[in-house]
């Protein structure tokens, strides 16, 4: 006796389709599963049989054999335990065989039972349009996640008696309409403010102006200047995630089992803050069969790398790539898979050893180590953050001041972050950019028209700080960004001037 039915497998980011055959034959009672199974699946038998006996069906003692086909995909995970149930009792005559054509199952079983839910379901349902499969069945914890995609009717259950009676039409379930995408976001909210920093209004400035045109950012500065503050607010101005961006960043995050069970889109945008000693692997992706890294987690999102230095020189080169292509392509002796990674890079680091460097405090640093310091971050990584900026520690007055200042909120420079991206948006449209961080050569000479005056001051500052040929295209760059803010269509030799300022690592 055979039943067959249709399941999902993760590769990459993606989901592909599985093939679940089931047969049950005379002879010793032995399961065994098929098709390369990992751990986690070979370890469904025990969780089925529990499953099914604990519902209140019998569990045929006979020779059954499961194959998950295509053979030569590594099946992961526990979304197999339901479609290898439900073929059990298919063929166990308990679910009719017709039923259990042209629609898609998913969801881990309990020893009771019951469904739990399984990372990467968004990719599973979003993968289903191009098979030309239109149904499927997912635990009740994943229905807001799955309900996201149009065009598949969605049917969640919570656990095995629920599915069974709806497949033999005992028990009538509409399927899921779309979810209100409104307070979707799974995640907790942060109450960071921009009003929370005191002085500092260079580095906010840089801040403001790295997340108006996407542009990469790292501060220097002695400890306890600010530099993490600044950091962990720069999420709270970055313009709303719109409909493709968080779908797309729900599904790395869904892989990655990020999303908690009864969550949905994520509509915060991500901000990763991985620990200095994490590896090359963690921080780009990969393993036997790769999976997300840090730098995709922070797809649409902020990679804050705190203490630039103390990374390992070959961690941070692993960076160099996808800053400039936007992609991360890992490649095994078994397969190979792109993982996007558009991200906003921020970092800090102290300027020297101690920390004390350019402070009120005694620098006990020679140049020499000061200079072996600073060289741990290459000269082409450097090139590759738009902006550098100077964090100094506050003066005793700034700190201890207690007259009322008001400072701008998040949600003021937000505002004009948001106007900025919009005429960005306006220019490239139809030409795969969406900030001015993301322009090529062509875009460069286009959209980066310079008054006389302007040209005047960047010819005098490459003469006299010697920059290279990136950093003269990051400067046009920032000034066409910092012209963005100011309503400007041209560049005028003050957004030159200030784009010069924050390359601090050039002078």
């Amino acid at each position: 006796m055979i039943s067959f039915l249709h399941s999902t497998a993760i590769c990459g980011i993606d989901a592909c389709l599985i093939d679940v055959e089931i047969d049950i034959s005379s002879g010793l009672p032995v399961f065994s599963i098929v098709g390369l199974p990992d751990t986690s699946v070979k370890e469904a038998k025990d969780r089925v049989i529990s499953a099914i006996k604990n519902s209140g069906f019998n569990f045929p003692t006979k020779k059954i054999t499961v194959n998950l086909a295509p053979a030569d995909i590594k099946k992961e995970g526990s979304a197999f335990d339901l479609p290898i149930a439900l073929g059990i009792l298919a063929c166990n005559k308990i679910i009719e065989k017709e039923d259990l054509k042209n629609i898609c199952v998913v969801g881990e079983l309990s020893l009771d039972g019951k469904l739990r839910p399984v990372k990467g379901i968004l990719s599973m349902v979003l993968s289903l349009n191009k098979f030309g499969i239109k149904k499927i069945i997912v635990p009740e914890k994943n229905k807001n996640e799955a309900c996201i995609v149009e065009g598949i009717d969605i049917f969640s259950f919570n656990n095995l008696k629920e599915v069974v009676k709806f497949l033999n039409k005992e028990l009538k379930v509409e399927p899921l309409k779309k979810c209100d995408m409104e307070n979707n976001d799974n995640r907790n909210k942060t109450y960071a403010d921009f009003s929370d920093i005191k002085g500092q209004f260079f580095a906010k400035r840089a801040a403001e102006v790295a997340c108006a045109g996407g542009h990469n950012m790292i501060m220097i500065g002695p400890p306890g200047s600010g530099k993490t503050m600044i950091a962990k607010r720069i999420p709270t101005i970055l313009p709303e995630m719109n409909f493709e961006e968080a779908v797309e960043t729900t599904k790395i995050w869904s892989v990655s089992g990020l999303v908690k069970a009864g969550g949905g889109l994520i509509k915060n945008r991500p901000f990763r803050s991985p620990h200095h000693t994490t590896s090359s692997v963690a921080l780009i992706g990969g393993g036997s069969y790769p999976k997300p890294g840090e730098v995709s987690l922070a797809h649409n999102g902020v990679l804050f790398l705190d203490e630039l230095t103390e990374f390992k020189r070959d961690v941070l080169e692993v960076l160099r790539q996808p800053l400039e292509d936007k992609i991360v392509t890992v490649s095994r002796a078994k397969n190979t898979l792109t993982f996007p990674a558009y991200f906003m890079l921020v970092a800090s680091m102290n300027p020297c050893p101690c920390g004390n460097y350019g402070s009120d405090k005694e620098c006990t640093c020679t140049p020499y180590q000061i200079k072996k310091y600073r060289s741990k971050i290459s000269g082409p990584l450097m090139d590759r953050i738009d902006i550098q900026v100077e964090v100094p520690s506050l003066k005793i007055e700034e700190i201890t001041a207690t007259n009322n200042i008001i400072y701008e909120t998040s949600e003021q420079i937000k505002e004009r972050v948001t106007k900025a991206r919009k005429i960005q948006y306006e220019r490239f449209k139809n030409k795969n950019i969406y900030c001015n961080a993301q322009m090529g050569p062509k875009e460069i000479k286009k959209y980066c028209i310079l008054e006389n005056k302007a040209e005047l001051t960047l010819k005098n500052a490459i003469e006299k700080l010697g920059f290279s040929a990136r950093a003269y295209d990051r400067i046009l760059k920032v000034a066409r960004t910092i012209a963005d803010l100011s309503y400007s269509e041209i560049i005028l030799s003050n957004h030159i001037a200030e784009a010069i300022k924050y390359r601090n690592f050039d002078k």
